[in-house]
Parts: C-alpha cells; sequence; structure tokens
C-alpha cells in the first residue's frame, strides 16, 4: 500500500488528485482545514480526512501524528493547499498568501519528514504555478505574461517552486518535483478575468504522474504535461 497525504483536497485539483490516485490502489488522506468538508469529500472518495490547517503549526504536527499513529509511514506528500488573492495587494494579504502558499510547504514538508524517510519510495509534489516562472511571466507567447491581477500569488508560487527545488538538494534521499497544472477552471481560478479552463481532472493528470514516479524517477524538477519546464 502506497500511503498518500494531499493538502487542500477537499475540492478542485486536490480532489481529483485524489480520486485518481485511489484508483491506482493509494491510501489516501485527504487534508483539509473544514471537518466539515473534508470529511465530506473524504466520504465520497472512499479515502480518509485529516484534519489539517497549512498555517497552523499545531494543526500541521497533529496531522501527521495522526498518519504517523496508524499508518508508521508516508511515501507520497502532494503540496496542493493555496490561495489566490486577486487583485489585493496589502501587508496583510501577502503574509496570508505566504503562509499558505509558501511558508505551509516549509511546515508540512518538515512535519512529515520523519515519516517520509520511513518509505521505501519517498516523494514529495508540490503544485505551483508558471505565474512565478520568470520565464514564462515575460514570455508573450505564454499566458502568464498576461496576468497582472495576482502578484501576490505568483510571487509565492516563486517561492514554492525555489522551496520544492531546495528541498530536492538538502534531501537526496527524497524525490521532490514541483507543477505548472495548466490554467484550470476552479473556485480559486474563479475569481480571475479569464474564462474557460481545463478540468481539475485533466490538471490532476501530471500530478499523479508525478506522485507516481519509481525509485529512480527525476528530482529537482519543475513540470508540465508535457515535461520539464525553464523557470
Amino acid at each position: 500500500m502506497t500511503i498518500t497525504l494531499i493538502t487542500g483536497a477537499n475540492k478542485g485539483i486536490g480532489f481529483e488528485t485524489a480520486r485518481q490516485l485511489l484508483e491506482l490502489g493509494h491510501v489516501v488522506y485527504i487534508g483539509a482545514r473544514d471537518v466539515e468538508r473534508g470529511e465530506k469529500a473524504a466520504a465520497a472518495l472512499g479515502a480518509r480526512f485529516v484534519r489539517l490547517d497549512v498555517t497552523d503549526d499545531a494543526s500541521v504536527s497533529d496531522a501527521l501524528a495522526a498518519i504517523d499513529s496508524v499508518e508508521g509511514r508516508l511515501d507520497v506528500l502532494v503540496h496542493n493547499a493555496g490561495i489566490l488573492a486577486n487583485g489585493v495587494s496589502d501587508g496583510p494579504t501577502a503574509l496570508r498568501v505566504f503562509d499558505t502558499n509558501a511558508v505551509g510547504i516549509v511546515r508540512v514538508t518538515e512535519a512529515a519528514l520523519p515519516l517520509l524517510r520511513r518509505s521505501d519510495n519517498p516523494t514529495v509534489v508540490t503544485v505551483s504555478s508558471s505565474a512565478g516562472s520568470f520565464w514564462a511571466v515575460t514570455n508573450p507567447d505564454r499566458p502568464e505574461f498576461h496576468l497582472r491581477t495576482a502578484p501576490l500569488y505568483a510571487a509565492s508560487k516563486s517561492a514554492a517552486t525555489m522551496l520544492t527545488l531546495q528541498y530536492a538538494k538538502s534531501q537526496p534521499g527524497i524525490k521532490f518535483n514541483a507543477l505548472e497544472p495548466g490554467f484550470t477552471a476552479t473556485d480559486m481560478t474563479a475569481e480571475l478575468p479569464f474564462e474557460g479552463g481545463r478540468s481539475p481532472e485533466e490538471s490532476a493528470r501530471t500530478v499523479v504522474r508525478l506522485a507516481t514516479l519509481g525509485p529512480d524517477g527525476p528530482t529537482g524538477t519543475f513540470q508540465d504535461e508535457a515535461g520539464e519546464l525553464a523557470w
């Protein structure tokens, strides 16, 4: 059995990633800060629920302790929780966005490392964004070039990708990879002045691919569905 934890998994890409990994035989823990929504999502999928607020140290510690007590290890960690804060740029909002999208990665990773080290094939996947890629946002051929309403989100995703790379360097026994899922029709992206977007099911496929890498799979990369990206 592959033991997997997905943060922010009660809806959107996280929910669909959980569904696909369950179909592959994973034991999936849905992490969500809202107990009612998290339990409802877990029940709908046949997953397990653990309350996890990535901005709260005690919540993160308790969640990983709960998984440890039942499973004794963690094989896959998916950092999916994130917020947008579209069009708002002030100090309190910046702190909230970075606390969720970047510092939350540190909190959960540090709490999960002892469990990941007990796995035969430990893997960490960060759902990041090319909105935080200098290459993409300066390239007129990329959709990120035209995104000007979510600067805090973009900057926090730059941090998320860099944290993933630095963990890959400091933890050579664990695979760490970040990804650009593609513009996806979710509750979060509905705040943006764009229409359309791919389905969460399609975007989750890249997450699942990176979450199911073999022991010799890559680490320290930033990818989309076509492979590695510049950033």
